[in-house]
């Protein structure tokens, strides 16, 4: 699998300082994953939608933990070099 394409869009929710979209092989995408800035730094999350119990269930996640760190490898570079094009200087934990 390779990502194709990244796009971020800077927010400021909180916690969540950006939300994302990748391509996958030129002919997947996937939409709303957050750039969260958390107690131990930047990671991705995936999308997610809240349960009637008040819980949150991810509607699409990677299946092992190194697809999962090339999308927030991935996600994470973009979004910093968006910062930085921007003049921000967020910290890269």
């Amino acid at each position: 699998m390779e990502i194709t394409r990244v796009t971020v869009r800077e927010i400021d929710m909180n916690m969540v300082k950006g939300i994302a979209s990748i391509i996958l092989d030129d002919c997947f995408v996937v939409h709303d994953l957050r750039v969260v800035d958390g107690d131990r730094g930047y990671f991705v999350a995936m999308p997610s939608r809240k349960l009637p119990n008040g819980d949150f269930k991810d509607i699409a996640h990677p299946l092992n933990s190194e697809t999962r760190e090339k999308i927030q490898e991935a996600v994470l570079r973009e979004f910093f070099k968006m910062r930085k094009e921007q003049g921000e200087q967020p910290r890269e934990e």
